[in-house]
């Protein structure tokens, strides 16, 4: 059984203490450190490992994943987590005084700090923030700022209310999208899923003097659907 040398292995190549990864799993360090050596974890931590890195439980236990070669790697580790978006992080929201989860407005000023903030509390705090009785409270949304007139007829500085997308196979062909990547930042598209075949997504202009151009999946960092256009 390869269940503790894969959790160290794991561990190490997500670049995770063990600190960390038993605050994650909601055990002491010190018993991570015995699962890590020869110290059998119970069921419950075991299913909470396999979700948390995204690995299934018969890998986990029968799998000498430290021998595999980086292309099996990849399609264990990352063939589920980059193509769906899920492995990323939670979602860094913020809520009203009753736990209602409010809309951050980014402008065109904030979206150039957005890509190194998305994920820090803090920043996504100073964004300013309202709340839209009409959207359904089930779904995660934030207002983006347009910036360009590459998306006409959506004009430049324009406000849209975006959708937060959590499983990036969903992504449809010809919907607007906000793509948050890590060469461009924010970017406002219309996008074609090529996610299955060839692990990466085409943006288009509504403008054709704009050239479409691909993102590899595992550049994304952000996905949010286009709902409607503020006026």
């Amino acid at each position: 059984m390869f269940l503790h040398s894969n959790l160290k292995f794991l561990r190490k190549k997500k670049e995770l203490t063990q600190e960390m990864l038993a605050n994650a799993l909601g055990i002491s360090r010190s018993k991570l450190a015995g699962y890590e050596l020869n110290i059998n974890p119970p069921l419950e931590t075991i299913l909470s490992i396999s979700d948390y890195f995204g690995v299934s439980i018969d890998v986990l236990l029968r799998k000498d994943m430290e021998g595999m070669s980086e292309y099996k790697l990849r399609q264990l580790l990352e063939a589920d987590q980059y193509l769906h978006g899920r492995n990323l992080r939670i979602l860094t929201t913020t809520v009203d005084s009753e736990g209602r989860e409010l809309i951050e407005v980014v402008s065109q000023r904030a979206k150039a700090s957005y890509l190194a903030g998305f994920s820090d509390p803090d920043f996504i705090e100073d964004l300013p923030r309202f709340s839209l009785p009409f959207l359904p409270t089930d779904k995660k949304h934030r207002v983006f700022q347009v910036d360009g007139d590459s998306m006409l007829p959506i004009p430049d500085s324009a406000w849209i209310v975006c959708e937060y997308v959590d499983d990036w196979t969903r992504i449809k062909d010809g919907e607007k999208y906000v793509i948050v990547t890590e060469q461009d930042g924010v970017t406002f598209k219309i996008a074609y899923n090529q996610i299955k075949e060839k692990e990466r997504l085409l943006l288009c202009s509504g403008n054709p003097i704009y050239k479409p151009f691909y993102v590899n999946i595992s550049d994304v960092r952000e996905v949010w659907k286009y709902r409607l256009m503020m006026v």
